[in-house]
């Protein structure tokens, strides 16, 4: 990791964060927030330039990750959660605001922040997962499936049917992935391919499989694809897997619900802060290129930047040379 990333810890009675960090704590604050089955590490390329750029770049450890506290509860996975640790990172922080910057899971912890406290919110940045689109439940992205590549009678949840395979077959699914973290990320951690465009997503057929990786009830074993991680990274992935469980990271799949009560009573109304949104072209599951994902977003952004980076679902780590010149730029248009 680079040399100018430094790592932290912020506690409370209530929640402990580990974190990662670079730049003056002193300057402008932008946080990254990573998703399912991720690290802080997951934007160990992204820290050091947004520190170059002037800001104080920080990356927690999500709850039931790495160094943050761990709960045996599905409930205590569920957005409104997250989001009250960012705030506690922030007043840890001493800072009233930041730019969030959300990837898979993370993204709708931004949103959602952006949602239910604006004023938290500089701006917002996201990376394959739209707004109004996870943060609302199964409402928010089952009508928007492309049917096209998912007709209703073979893939009812189309490429979220791995969704569905969790909240049925939760202990399955996740002693599966606690029997080998180490082959599972190697597994997972794969980049995009052009090939893969207008197929249905590999987690469209979790549950006729009846299990992850084709129902064989072993994860493969798999070489690292180097595209995306080093041996050091999948080290580091694996090891807090093996030590925390995939308990915690499956359980944020199981509060659609949970979600949709949560940010029901708010309504989304026009989002009048910058914001950036950065599409995976060759990202199968949350596809946003040819079906409707990302229209909510646009219909309600009225300071909106979109981007296309050639890449599968873990575009910063996949392709970071493109997402930091994406970012870079952004943020300099921000500061301007």
């Amino acid at each position: 990791m680079d040399e100018v990333i430094q790592s932290a810890q912020c506690s409370s009675a209530r929640h402990s964060s580990g974190y990662l960090h670079a730049g003056d704590p002193n300057a402008p604050l932008v946080v990254f927030v990573h998703g399912w089955p991720e690290l802080s590490l997951s934007w160990r390329h992204q820290l050091p330039l947004v520190a170059e750029l002037g800001y104080f770049a920080v990356a927690p450890d999500m709850r039931g990750y790495g160094r943050s506290s761990v709960y045996t509860s599905h409930q205590a996975y569920a957005l409104q959660a997250a989001v009250e640790d960012m705030l506690e990172l922030l007043t840890y922080l001493d800072k009233s605001e930041a730019i969030w910057v959300g990837h898979d899971w993370g993204s709708p912890v931004v949103w959602s922040l952006r949602r239910h406290h604006p004023d938290a919110c500089r701006a917002v940045a996201s990376m394959c997962v739209p707004l109004d689109t996870l943060e609302r439940g199964w409402d928010g992205f089952l009508p928007r499936i492309d049917r096209a590549v998912y007709p209703e009678e073979h893939f009812p949840a189309g490429q979220w049917e791995y969704m569905r395979f969790y909240e049925e077959h939760f202990d399955q699914a996740t002693a599966l992935f606690d029997s080998a973290p180490d082959r599972v990320i190697k597994a997972l951690f794969r980049a995009g391919s052009a090939d893969a465009v207008g197929q249905p997503s590999v987690t469209a057929f979790v549950r006729r499989d009846n299990g992850w990786f084709g129902g064989a009830g072993e994860v493969p074993d798999v070489p690292i694809d180097s595209q995306v991680i080093t041996r050091e990274d999948h080290a580091a992935y694996a090891t807090y897997l093996q030590q925390n469980s995939f308990f915690g990271p499956d359980s944020w799949y199981m509060n659609h619900a949970q979600n949709a009560a949560y940010s029901a009573p708010v309504p989304l109304g026009r989002v009048n802060l910058p914001v950036l949104f950065l599409h995976g072209r060759y990202d199968t599951t949350c596809e946003t290129m040819r079906s409707s994902l990302a229209q909510p977003m646009r219909a309600a952004c009225t300071q909106l930047t979109e981007h296309v980076v050639d890449s599968g679902h873990w575009m910063a780590q996949e392709q970071p040379a493109a997402v930091n010149e994406h970012l870079a730029t952004w943020l300099r248009h921000l500061a301007a």
